[in-house]
């Protein structure tokens, strides 16, 4: 099955680009409520599969004391503000660790406000502004509980192993092959329906279970309770978790996936728009979340990314995104 369109860009009443992708719904047993396009197709969910990341972390105990926003950042992909270096640097102290453990890489945040400051003081950015260095700040602790080596990263390093193994297990499936991340770290092939079975049992998961699914449980609520940890200010993944009101945990990944984990319907959902972008992945996780009746479609966070007009320079409209005939 080929992916179906799902948004489009209308300008001068002709349509001018088109975002195809594919989209799973999954109820709490793992079967498929709605899709769209092909729910075997084999993606990267790249950054929207760190809470899958960081099930070893609570699972083996090593997470067990950590707060709720520790455990937002081991799920988050932040842009570097002072609010998220600041809580990364305490966790990395805590540690006994350093900036200098991570392997992560360093990139330019994205937070405006603090690249102005690295940029005025001529400091360069360091691997704390990476946008995954809360993720690597839970493989750390991991990998001291596990009293592991140093490179946590490796594909064959007890970290990814224990990754691996809880990605392969939540997503009933096995992954047919691996990927370089952005961050260094290995990111693990599913299907569209792998991803949202996966999110599906992080909906369903009880806080008086079993070791998985508390620790499915307590990062589904760190997310929700602290979503400016998981993003930040503006971002998709923030605001759409804000406009909710904590009753839905979200996350984007890299190349235009989308997952949501829905409590209260114990459903999850996995989306991917097949060209990358961002664009038609923030439009196409809207509707979604409206039709499954936990967004107001009014909301101005729903609002910004769902129908909007396009305006050029001078604040004259010339076009508008619209969701495609045949999808939601």
């Amino acid at each position: 099955m080929a992916a179906i369109p799902m948004v489009e860009l209308w300008r001068g009443g002709m349509l001018e680009s088109s975002h195809a992708g594919h989209a799973v719904i999954c109820d709490a047993g793992g079967d498929i409520v709605e899709s769209w396009g092909d729910p075997a197709a084999v993606i990267f969910p790249r950054s929207s599969c760190k809470m899958l990341q960081a099930l070893p972390l609570l699972e083996s105990g090593a997470g067990d004391g950590l707060s709720e926003s520790q455990l937002a950042l081991s799920c988050a992909s932040h842009q570097g503000a002072a609010l998220h270096t600041r809580h990364v640097g305490r966790w990395l102290a805590d540690l006994g660790m350093s900036e200098a453990d991570l392997r992560c890489g360093s990139h330019e945040p994205a937070d405006r406000a603090e690249r102005d400051r690295l940029i005025r003081a001529y400091e360069p950015p360091c691997q704390i502004h990476n946008n995954c260095s809360g993720k690597h700040a839970g493989f750390l602790t991991l990998t001291k509980h596990l009293k592991a080596g140093p490179d946590y990263v490796e594909l064959a390093h007890p970290v990814q192993v224990a990754v691996k193994a809880a990605f392969e297990e939540v997503t009933g499936e096995v992954s047919p092959f691996h990927g370089i991340d952005g961050c260094s770290a290995p990111n693990f092939a599913t299907s569209v329906h792998g991803l949202a079975r996966a999110m599906a049992f992080f909906a369903g998961a009880d806080a008086g279970g079993d070791a998985r699914n508390r620790a499915a449980h307590r990062l589904t609520r760190a997310m929700s309770t602290y979503p400016e940890l998981v993003a930040g200010e503006g971002r998709a993944c923030t605001d759409l978790m804000r406009a909710m009101g904590g009753r839905v945990s979200i996350k984007t990944g890299a190349e235009a996936v989308f997952v949501a984990i829905i409590p209260e319907r114990r459903m999850g959902i996995a989306l991917k728009i097949v060209d990358g972008g961002t664009r038609g992945a923030e439009a196409a996780i809207c509707a979604l979340l409206v039709r499954l009746g936990v967004l107001d479609p009014d909301h101005p966070a729903a609002r910004k990314r769902l129908n909007p007009v396009q305006k050029n320079w001078r604040g004259f409209v010339t076009g508008d995104i619209r969701l495609a005939s045949g999808f939601c």
